[in-house]
């Protein structure tokens, strides 16, 4: 699993930003960074999370899932990714 992790985090780190809708930009960046600071710790730590930030990603999750019907293809793609990504480190830490 952890080379599925890493393939998708550099997909998305070589992926350029999306357009998004004008309402949910501050959300979506801050969902981006705050998901990719869990990825940077998960490396850090060896290939685990602590529980706090598997619960703080499970929440990313939910507004992604949530944000994601109102997105044009490019952006939901970016973030659907993302998506993936946080569910593939909470199943790699459980």
């Amino acid at each position: 699993m952890k080379d599925d992790i890493l393939a998708l985090w550099h997909a998305h780190r070589q992926a350029p930003l999306p357009d998004v809708p004008r309402e949910s930009m501050g959300e979506l960046w801050v969902l981006d960074e705050v998901i990719g600071g869990c990825m940077n710790f998960y490396l850090q730590a060896g290939g685990a999370l602590d529980a706090p930030r598997k619960v703080v990603l499970e929440d990313c999750r939910a507004e992604l899932v949530r944000l994601l019907p109102d997105m044009e293809e490019t952006a939901a793609s970016y973030f659907s990714r993302l998506e993936t990504l946080a569910g593939l480190l909470i199943q790699a830490s459980d």
